[in-house]
């Protein structure tokens, strides 16, 4: 069985793989990774946005001999009541040929400091490096992630993403129909 992935990011390709193997269905399964564009911008500031980006990634990555196709975007939604009104989230969309279905991480608010350049377009990692948090311009790509900087290695980028992944595994795992 093959599954595509919408994305070259290792820390996102290692997540799926290593989320398969606890799935019987899925554990023998061929990971195939393609570099998509998510069609949203750089650093999605909605939920809308966030949604589509993974939408998108699962969309153009589907093949025809694949059985599904995952699109993963970070990004973040507007919460009011937070201080810098936003909490970052991940994204899973997981597309079967019809249908497409959604799980999500856990959120985070991140420090003032990152916000104001997030305000000025950048996006997390960038933000991240310029305000100081990390040496590493590339940190969600190479590294644990800007949640692991901010939860001091509690949370990293991979577990992150997994929580996602197995949100919208549940779709998948619970689509048949049941039997009595």
């Amino acid at each position: 069985m093959k599954i595509n992935i919408g994305t070259e990011n290792p820390s996102k390709v290692s997540a799926l793989r290593d989320i398969l193997l606890d799935y019987h269905l899925f554990a023998q399964a061929e990971v195939v990774s393609y570099h998509v564009s998510s069609g949203v911008i750089d650093q999605p500031m909605t939920l809308d946005e966030t949604m589509l980006g993974a939408e998108n990634r699962a969309r153009r990555c589907y093949t025809a001999d694949c059985r599904f196709s995952v699109g993963i975007e970070s990004g973040f939604l507007e919460a009011a009541r937070v201080r810098g009104g936003l909490m970052e989230v991940t994204i899973c969309a997981i597309y079967d040929g019809e249908n497409v279905y959604h799980g999500f991480s856990s959120c985070f608010n991140c420090p003032e400091d990152i916000m104001a350049y997030l305000r000025q377009g950048k996006n997390l990692n960038d933000a991240a490096f310029l305000a100081g948090y990390t040496t590493n311009p590339e940190i969600g790509k190479s590294g644990d992630g800007v949640i692991s900087i901010l939860t001091r290695g509690r949370v990293t980028r991979k577990e992150y993403t997994k929580q996602a992944l197995r949100m919208a595994l549940i779709h998948l795992e619970h689509n048949s129909p049941k039997s009595d």
